[in-house]
């Protein structure tokens, strides 16, 4: 199966509501629609993770980014242009997402993805993407598709074939809350 046929039948499964397994820009993700609760809460479920810990989304622009954030700001762009590894931002005033996907606090946590296949996946999509790491709760990410446990990939409804071979180290990426005053937290570096 090429790329645009996989990425065909995930957009596919996303738009039913569905839950699938995809490479991303850094470990391999859980994803669903993130505009659609009952698929979210499919992905708490299949983690064994509480809602109340927030999950991450993946956009494939600055456009997109800020269809769900009321008022991105400037030390945000800043940040975003500056890192040279993926970062995500958590942002204050979530808007246009399920509400089981944003924290207590009003604030969602995004990634603007630019590795090829997530970018267009997320592009294709033309929504906020969950991208939450491939792994039940409290256990190791996994870097590749070969570190995924066979719970996991029972337990979703599409399985991306796109990058299953390659076998090298990807780390999460670093996470950045900016807070209402101005101040940046480093979250996970």
């Amino acid at each position: 199966m090429n790329q645009a046929e996989d990425i065909k039948n995930a957009v596919r499964v996303l738009r039913e509501g569905g839950v699938i397994l995809y490479p991303t820009d850094t470990v391999w993700g859980i994803g669903c629609d993130a505009t659609n609760a009952e698929a979210v809460a499919k992905v708490y479920k299949i983690k064994q993770r509480e809602d109340s810990k927030a999950l991450i989304c993946l956009v494939d622009s600055d456009a997109r980014l800020q269809r769900y954030v009321r008022n991105v700001p400037n030390v945000a762009w800043e940040l975003i242009e500056a890192a040279v590894t993926p970062m995500t931002v958590i942002l204050d005033g979530a808007v246009n997402l399920a509400p089981n996907l944003i924290a207590e606090d009003g604030s969602v946590a995004l990634r603007i993805t630019n590795e090829p296949f997530s970018k267009e996946l997320c592009y294709r999509f033309q929504k906020a993407l969950v991208s939450t790491s491939a792994n039940i709760s409290g256990q190791p990410a996994a870097s590749n598709y070969s570190d995924i446990s066979p719970e996991l990939l029972e337990a979703v409804d599409y399985v991306c074939f796109s990058r299953r071979q390659e076998h090298k180290p990807h780390t999460p990426s670093t996470i950045i809350k900016l807070a209402k005053d101005g101040e940046i937290k480093i979250i996970r570096k």
